[in-house]
């Protein structure tokens, strides 16, 4: 809203001054200042409501050290960091940018479902929640909305370089073009297509129209067939991955936010002309828009780590996770790096992974020998290193230094081909 705002006074009366709401690495660093604001200021009252109405958490004894502590602690706090993405997003970004308004539907929906999970269980004090299915219904749905918008939606192109050059005679000339210095000296055509980056190869841009090729010449206008299913895997994968993640303090909230500052990075170059051209990778016009997005999303879960690390002082829920995980899948799939998603929520990745080898292994030995056997001493992984006797503060600063790790190697993926 105070972009357009400032965009009318700016063209308007020229008042000086109004012209800095142009660049995104202004109204960027104003989100995230927000969405800091907003968690860290407000945090305290929401955390003294969450107690006053009783919204505490209901701990199932897993024999795991310092478990039990953690009985009553104010849960649903991801209302918190859903208003601190949402509201700085509102506030700095362009609302007519179809990005940014696919990032605020998917953040709002994924956040209703936690939300309603989450009442059930603290309020009907049903243990098990929403059901699943319900939960799955929903994340598909989400699926199919981005899925269709991406497909179907205008304007929703990436640019390839033409055979001619522009007649630009001077930088000043392109810079004059667009202020924000998404412009360039040679000739892009829009196109809408399917294609997605694939992380340490060459041609590293697949196709996913070419995975009908079998079914006839025509096969690129059946190609929503296979994206949309491909979204809807991703979004339900990786939110569950998050919320497999959300069981030590601070861990899934610090691992977002690693995984957010990478996400920036790979949005803001994506969508510039001048970097994807050095970088030799797909340029995608108005992705840039969506670094306001990120940083919001990145300050939010730091102001909410704030009250999150341990000793958590509030949980999230699946108010937060699933959001979080949702904005993560769906942010990567609209940049065209969802094939990262593997490395780059390594983390989420390995939870969600270590949960459905030890359920298999389980069911499999037991129907083989009678008996079920685990792989891990239990799952996600992170209580496979609590029943090893570590400590959680550790065990998350770890998996900290892994995820930094890991966005090191994806963020190098866009030269090391």
């Amino acid at each position: 809203m105070l972009y357009h705002l400032f965009d009318y006074l700016d063209s308007a009366f020229d008042i000086p001054g109004t012209g800095v709401f142009q660049y995104i690495s202004f109204r960027a660093g104003m989100a995230l200042i927000f969405s800091l604001f907003i968690t860290m200021i407000s945090g305290r009252r929401i955390i003294g409501y969450l107690r006053k109405m009783q919204v505490g958490e209901t701990v199932r004894d897993l024999g795991l050290q310092g478990q039990m502590d953690k009985q009553g602690t104010p849960t649903m706090g991801g209302i918190m960091i859903i208003a601190a993405i949402v509201f700085p997003t509102l506030l700095f970004a362009k609302l007519n940018n179809i990005y940014i308004l696919l990032m605020v539907v998917s953040t709002l929906w994924l956040g209703a479902i936690g939300f309603a999970d989450d009442y059930i269980k603290v309020f009907r004090k049903e243990k098990k929640g929403l059901h699943g299915k319900f939960k799955i219904l929903g994340q598909i749905t989400l699926g199919i909305v981005v899925g269709s918008t991406l497909y179907f939606h205008e304007g929703v192109v990436i640019r390839e370089k033409g055979a001619s050059p522009l007649a630009f005679e001077t930088t000043s000339e392109i810079l004059e073009m667009d202020p924000a210095g998404q412009a360039a000296p040679f000739a892009l055509e829009s196109v809408k297509s399917t294609k997605t980056t694939i992380p340490f190869l060459k041609n590293n841009e697949l196709d996913y129209a070419v995975l009908l090729r079998f079914i006839g010449e025509n096969y690129r206008q059946w190609a929503f067939l296979i994206f949309i299913p491909i979204v809807i895997l991703i979004i339900a994968a990786v939110s569950n991955g998050a919320n497999m993640t959300d069981g030590l303090d601070g861990l899934a909230t610090g691992t977002s936010a690693i995984i957010g500052v990478t996400l920036g990075v790979l949005a803001y170059v994506s969508g510039n002309t001048v970097f994807a051209n050095y970088l030799n990778i797909m340029y995608i016009p108005n992705t840039g828009e969506l670094v306001i997005f990120i940083a919001a999303f990145v300050g939010a879960c730091i102001g909410f780590l704030w009250y999150n690390a341990y000793p958590a002082q509030v949980f999230m829920g699946d108010t937060g996770s699933l959001a979080l995980g949702g904005i993560i899948a769906v942010f990567a799939i609209v940049i065209r790096k969802e094939l990262l998603i593997p490395l780059l929520c390594g983390i989420f990745f390995m939870e969600n992974l270590s949960v459905i080898m030890q359920v298999s292994w389980f069911k499999y030995t037991r129907r083989r020998f009678g008996e079920g056997r685990r792989v891990f001493r239990m799952a996600p992984l992170h209580h496979h290193y609590q029943m090893k006797g570590m400590h959680e503060a550790k065990i998350v600063l770890r998996f900290f230094i892994v995820g930094i790790i890991l966005a090191v190697l994806s963020v190098i993926t866009l030269k090391l081909r």
